[in-house]
């Protein structure tokens, strides 16, 4: 059951809605999707490019029985040509749900704000719930369950870290990140993912030594140094985070089962060794075709709890 109409943060749900998403994700794999959205149009509103966010949407609307729209990055003017609140209160009256991918976080919440019809976040600057809560799904799959697992991040304290520690504190996952100076996770995300961690169990622990951070992990995740709209601090980055490439060294130090994740697009032989996201213990495509599934058990949720079916 979720109570928000929206989903723009992991910390939108409670620790039994992350979990019962899972679980539900986990049975909608197995299943012949229900046409949940059947007569529904789904708008998805992009600022940058996707290829897996999109996809996964379109074809998650598509097997749910609804109709899908996508405005491209130039087609959007997300608050250039008119106001972000006029544009969501005109777009609540054409479409059923909308589904936004951002450059500011501030955007997916005003859209929220002012439209009556669901937000799904499909990635801006601070978050990205969406592949969060499919990684959660695939790690449940490869190892069992989450809770009393280590995962370890080695990277940028980006918007899929803080999502993952969000996720991972709700459910009963240790977190821990090893990130440069001046790249930490956010200091508000924190707090928040500490204060459920006091209910779940889960253990944070932030550093700045990747050695540390992947020590007996079930899990190394990592991703690019650069995302997208940072393309000028790409060389500043390069060599802030020189030493964080996850290799065959560094996942050696971590459990001898564990696994590797990555969200896509990868830079092979820097944020990760060449090959290695080929090799035996690399789930990323299974993470791929997992954000398809949980979309779709989001969508189903969303629409019933809005009383839209």
């Amino acid at each position: 059951m979720m109570k928000t109409k929206d989903l723009l943060s992991v910390a939108d749900l409670t620790a039994s809605e992350t979990e019962g998403l899972i679980s539900k994700t986990l049975e909608m794999k197995r299943q012949v999707a229900v046409k949940s959205l059947s007569g529904k149009v789904l708008l998805l509103i992009f600022e940058k490019p996707s290829l897996r966010t999109r996809v996964s949407f379109e074809v998650a609307i598509h097997q749910l029985g609804g109709y899908s729209l996508y405005l491209s990055p130039d087609e959007v003017g997300l608050g250039k040509r008119e106001s972000v609140a006029d544009m969501a209160q005109v777009l609540s009256r054409y479409v059923d749900g909308i589904i936004a991918r951002t450059f500011s976080h501030q955007t997916l919440q005003t859209l929220a704000h002012y439209s009556n019809v669901p937000v799904i976040n499909a990635l801006s600057d601070l978050e990205h719930p969406c592949q969060a809560l499919a990684d959660m799904v695939t790690i449940h799959e490869k190892k069992g369950g989450l809770r009393g697992l280590t995962l370890a991040f080695v990277g940028d304290g980006n918007n899929v870290a803080q999502s993952l520690l969000l996720a991972s504190s709700l459910t009963g996952v240790n977190f821990q990140i090893a990130s440069p100076h001046g790249y930490r996770v956010n200091e508000q995300i924190l707090q928040t993912a500490r204060g459920f961690a006091t209910h779940s169990g889960s253990q944070i622990s932030l550093t700045e030594e990747p050695r540390q951070a992947v020590r007996n992990a079930d899990i190394i995740y990592t991703d690019v140094w650069t995302s997208m709209g940072q393309e000028v601090e790409a060389e500043p980055r390069r060599i802030a985070f020189h030493g964080y490439q996850v290799d065959d060294h560094l996942l050696s130090l971590a459990k001898k089962d564990a696994i590797v994740m990555h969200p896509l697009p990868a830079h092979h032989g820097e944020e990760v060794a060449a090959g290695l996201l080929d090799g035996p213990q690399s789930v990323v495509f299974d993470q791929a075709e997992n954000r398809l599934h949980l979309q779709k058990t989001l969508l189903a949720e969303l629409f019933r709890e809005t009383g839209r079916e």
